[in-house]
């Protein structure tokens, strides 16, 4: 059936919170799609995409200044990750991209995934940390096989990915944690020739949101389990004109009373190449609600952007026409939402309920 199209909240405009620093070199392309965490110290931090120049990309640490309950600006505490492993590396280009941080509580850990720009593109992987300045790499993720998929999903790049905060009820009935995913089917980006290649049952071949899962079991037996992910569904792909390129994951979802809500970003306009940084592209934030018992199942979308490219520094930048959220956070009883602008700053915006 249909989902909903009502998605009770709104995003309203805060302001820019990071810009690159002057004369730093490791910001010369920009400082983009930070993700967030509470240190021990209870202080939220931000860890930015910092973009050097040859669009090679680490990961920082930043202390959020607040004022009146409002994030409003950044003290940076250096760079937490890299990309100083061969597999983050190739010839040309490198890069640890687009952090998304995860506290799971149960695992008393903060999960990242990133993005390894490496000899053969992006690729997802795990990381893990007690306090957001030490990171343990546990490696690429790894994609079970399959059989009723009729595919590998080890051959596709693949992108956006996050954990839910919590353990879910995976299918068969076991406790799990799970993880939303983009994977990118053009094998032609790798090996030329090969074009788009889908799974079994796939029809519409535009990127969109997947889930997996992992058995709680295994990754309490053994950590680096956070990395083979199984049991692979597809979520839900491109419905509305503001997402008819593709769509994509955000932030880590996040449990209201409806279900759990994933802010994610809508693409329109025309991709050049997945290894480009493009400028015929428009993006723009949507929201989600999952069921809370199938996270697989959507139960309500938004028809249109709850916040789309609209101000100078959204519109212009390294990627024009960008808003990318990353990262929802409560300040003083409020949640804000940080997204990367233009591929340039960052953002930050009030997540509100509208009922």
């Amino acid at each position: 059936m249909p989902a909903e199209t009502h998605v009770p909240y709104r995003l309203t405009r805060m302001g820019v919170v990071m810009t690159p620093a002057d004369g730093d070199p490791n910001e010369a392309e920009g400082v983009l799609n930070p993700a967030s965490g509470r240190g021990p110290d209870g202080e939220l931090y931000l860890l930015p995409r910092l973009v050097a120049d040859g669009n090679v990309s680490r990961v920082g640490l930043a202390r959020v200044v607040i004022e009146d309950g409002v994030p409003v600006a950044v003290e940076r505490q250096g760079v937490v990750l890299e990309p100083d492993r061969g597999w983050e590396r190739g010839v040309g280009n490198a890069g640890v991209e687009d952090p998304r941080v995860t506290w799971i509580e149960t695992l008393g850990l903060h999960v990242m995934t990133y993005v390894a720009y490496g000899p053969l593109g992006p690729r997802t992987a795990v990381a893990v940390s007690s306090d957001l300045r030490e990171w343990r790499r546990l490696g690429p993720a790894l994609f079970r096989y399959q059989d009723d998929l009729d595919m590998d999903l080890n051959l596709f790049h693949n992108k956006d990915t996050v954990f839910f905060p919590e353990p879910v009820t995976a299918p068969g009935g076991r406790e799990a944690l799970a993880v939303l995913h983009r994977p990118m089917w053009d094998l032609g980006e790798t090996k030329p020739g090969q074009g788009v290649r889908v799974p079994a049952g796939v029809e519409d071949e535009r990127q969109s949101i997947w889930i997996s899962y992992i058995p709680l079991d295994a990754v309490r037996a053994d950590l680096s389990a956070l990395t083979l992910w199984e049991q692979h569904r597809f979520v839900a792909g491109p419905e509305f004109p503001f997402e008819a390129l593709k769509i994509g994951g955000g932030p880590p979802p996040r449990r209201i009373p409806e279900g759990w809500l994933v802010l994610h970003h809508g693409v329109t306009g025309t991709i050049d190449s997945a290894f480009s940084q493009q400028q015929k592209v428009n993006y723009a934030a949507g929201a989600i609600i999952l069921d809370a018992n199938d996270p697989s199942r959507v139960v309500a979308r938004t028809p249109e952007p709850l916040l789309a490219p609209e101000t100078d520094d959204e519109r212009s930048g390294i990627v024009p026409n960008v808003v990318f959220p990353t990262a929802i956070e409560e300040v003083d009883g409020r949640l804000f939402v940080f997204y990367g602008m233009a591929d340039s700053k960052i953002g930050v915006a009030l997540l509100e309920r509208t009922d």
